[in-house]
């Protein structure tokens, strides 16, 4: 017999990400990683900008499926068997996605993934539903409101499978922005419950899982090219400076903890927002090092220069971001406000170096890591004082 399904309180001690959670983030970033290793093979052809307009899409379906169930599941998860058995199957919904990322990259054929973003979005609608069945008031109408808006933007998607495909990106364009205001719209009378400290974590831990697809997608990627008998000292200097950045993006993300700036829906409704730039460069870096191997490997048909772009842009954008939205909450002093900001200009700088931009990107990246770890241990020696 499925239980009501109660909102959780904010409050609550030791909130945890569950097991089922977890579960669900790995079947997210196998529709990450099939979306970075498309922009990985545009890139490397020489494409860059059909690459990165079917990659911002695709990852966008991706990411706000990832968001609205996280924050769904920090209020109203029962974990009871109803609720697993509707979480699972925005799971396969999310690998059907996965399995039409090829197809909508190399033909703009957007049917698979919007029927595997239709499963996750009924199924989505339903645990809204469900809560709606136990909940009165304004309580009630939040998650009423939360399940219209979502039916009506699956309607207007749509227009993927009715547009002409040069027209596709007007879709995301129009509906995507619809997407975006749901939760305001449906959260303007009554907020829902999430949990700051679970939210927080769940954020980072589908950032360590997205960093680690990326360590994944260079290692193969380095493996490909010394199969295909490409010189190792050509390959270490990437491989090394695509090391060092991920290092550093893992340490410049969890160097203080941000649940105690979520304290309003404003406020976390940016900061959630903002994560679409936030795991979308994190997984960027690693399509990035995979056009740098190529491109070090004489197998990709661009410049030395537009591959090592392809890691410093992103990697760029990945500090800029964590910076503006997350990490300069926690910082005092001019000092320490302006190590991330300078360090990802220096990152972009980096692209002039050619062949040993990647490297020189990953040791401006431990540099920042370095700034920021000597600075705060100065300002807490200083307030011991």
């Amino acid at each position: 017999m499925p239980v009501l399904m109660r909102a959780r309180r904010r409050d609550e001690e030791h909130r945890t990400a569950t097991p089922l959670e977890l579960f669900f983030d790995l079947c997210f970033v196998v529709a990450v990683a099939a979306a970075g290793r498309q922009l990985a093979h545009a890139l490397a052809e020489g494409h860059p900008g059909h690459g990165v307009l079917g990659y911002l899409m695709l990852f966008f379906a991706v990411w706000w499926a990832w968001m609205n169930f996280s924050w769904f599941a920090s209020a109203y998860d029962t974990d009871d068997p109803l609720y697993r058995v509707v979480t699972l199957v925005q799971m396969a919904g999310v690998l059907v996605l996965a399995a039409g990322v090829p197809r909508a990259f190399a033909d703009s054929d957007f049917t698979v993934i919007w029927f595997g973003y239709l499963v996750m979005r009924l199924a989505m609608v339903a645990q809204w539903l469900r809560a709606a069945l136990a909940c009165r008031g304004a309580e009630r109408r939040t998650a009423l409101r939360y399940a219209l808006g979502m039916t009506v933007c699956q309607i207007g998607w749509l227009g993927l499978l009715a547009a002409p495909r040069g027209d596709v990106p007007w879709v995301f364009v129009v509906v995507g922005p619809m997407e975006l205001a749901v939760p305001a719209l449906a959260e303007r009378e009554r907020g829902t419950s999430w949990h700051p400290r679970h939210i927080a974590e769940r954020y980072g831990l589908f950032t360590l899982i997205v960093l680690g697809e990326t360590i994944a997608a260079a290692t193969l990627a380095v493996q490909s090219a010394l199969d295909e008998h490409a010189g190792l000292g050509t390959l270490l200097p990437v491989a090394g400076g695509g090391l060092l950045l991920v290092f550093a993006a893992y340490w410049i993300y969890f160097a203080a903890p941000v649940h105690q700036h979520l304290r309003s829906n404003r406020q976390a409704f940016l900061w959630g927002y903002g994560h679409y730039l936030v795991f979308g460069s994190a997984a960027a870096v690693g399509a990035g090092i995979e056009v740098a191997v190529e491109e070090a490997s004489g197998a990709a048909r661009l410049s030395a220069f537009a591959a090592a772009a392809c890691v410093t842009v992103p990697a760029a954008l990945f500090m800029a971001t964590v910076w503006l939205i997350h990490s300069r909450h926690q910082k005092r002093g001019p000092a320490q406000q302006l190590v991330l900001p300078v360090c990802s200009l220096l990152v972009l700088a980096c692209t002039l170096a050619g062949p040993w931009a990647v490297p020189a990107a990953g040791l401006v990246a431990c540099g920042a890591v370095a700034a920021g770890v000597s600075l705060t241990s100065r300002q807490e020696t200083a307030l011991v004082e």
